[in-house]
């Protein structure tokens, strides 16, 4: 199977959206790039919106 590297993404946002961001991924114990990445899937993945992926990132990785 072929690998892709990961692209680079830089925004900006509020404050406070960035700590309810920070707060999520710690819930669910992600990075901050894993959470958005989950986030942005499952909104594709609601509204229609196809992704070509290679992996399931939707899934919680629980230790």
């Amino acid at each position: 199977m072929a690998q892709t590297k990961s692209a680079t993404l830089t925004v900006r946002i509020q404050p406070a959206v960035k700590e309810g961001l920070r707060a999520m991924s710690e819930q669910e114990r992600r990075s901050l790039a894993n959470m958005l990445e989950v986030m942005i899937l499952d909104y594709c993945g609601r509204n229609g919106i196809a992704i070509d992926k290679q992996f399931d990132f939707g899934k919680k990785k629980r230790p």
